[in-house]
């Protein structure tokens, strides 16, 4: 299998996944966008991981190349029919690349907090042998507010209804991160709108008592992360 991941910015990359991928022999190509790549052309990937960001789908006039990837996007759900997963802004892009809408969120949702899985998402392949309630890292400003036609909620918040879609049968998006490392959070804190979402929503400069809450969780987190790896390995061999 190769995989095309496509990340907004170098320090939100496949985490885990890399490691998951590694061992079971995938590969990948990585297209880092924010620093002037192209996305290549698709035959020769099996599926398209699209990664999270600090710039939001709508900043077009900031980030010209959203356009293109939305329509990339678009192209491979709808045209070529491949499998898709999207983390966070990719969860975000695979709706709006689509008749989906997002827009800013009241108050960021940030920390360490549980999904509940929907009626749907409790059959659901991607999330088959996934907890019910399950715990997870959020850091997000943004949520879907319309869903894509042909959409499925697969799992939800207290604060956001859309934590995890499906689109048709073959793509899928999670608000939420489950693919984190050791280092995530130091990174992802040296992000000025990543580290203000944290300051607005805990009153916190501080990030460590969110690394430690992390850190306590993580060994949940990868467990999860390596279900819903396994899940969709399926789900593209499937698709081949």
């Amino acid at each position: 299998m190769k995989f095309l991941v496509v990340q907004h910015i170098s320090i939100e990359h496949p985490g885990i996944f890399c490691e998951f991928m590694h061992k079971g022999g995938v590969s990948w190509d990585t297209v880092e966008l924010d620093e002037g790549e192209n996305i290549p052309a698709l035959d020769s990937y099996d599926a398209l991981l699209v990664m999270g960001g600090p710039m939001d789908v709508f900043e077009e006039d900031l980030f010209p190349w959203l356009k293109n990837e939305k329509k990339i996007i678009r192209h491979w759900v709808n045209d070529l029919h491949k499998p898709y997963l999207g983390i966070c802004l990719g969860h975000q892009l695979l709706a709006a690349s689509l008749d989906g809408k997002v827009c800013k969120m009241i108050e960021p949702e940030v920390g360490v907090m549980d999904v509940t899985l929907t009626k749907a998402g409790k059959v659901d392949r991607l999330m088959k042998g996934v907890s019910n309630s399950h715990s997870c890292l959020q850091w997000h400003g943004c949520e879907i507010t319309k869903l894509p036609n042909a959409a499925e909620v697969l799992a939800k918040s207290k604060k956001c209804a859309n934590q995890a879609i499906r689109v048709g049968n073959n793509a899928w998006g999670l608000q939420y991160h489950l693919e984190i490392t050791e280092n995530t959070i130091s990174q992802w804190g040296a992000i000025p709108s990543y580290l203000e979402g944290l300051q607005i929503t805990t009153g916190q400069s501080s990030l460590d008592p969110l690394d430690k809450a992390v850190s306590y969780k993580i060994d949940e987190f990868h467990e999860t992360a390596h279900n819903i790896y396994k899940n969709f390995i399926e789900i593209v061999s499937d698709s081949k």
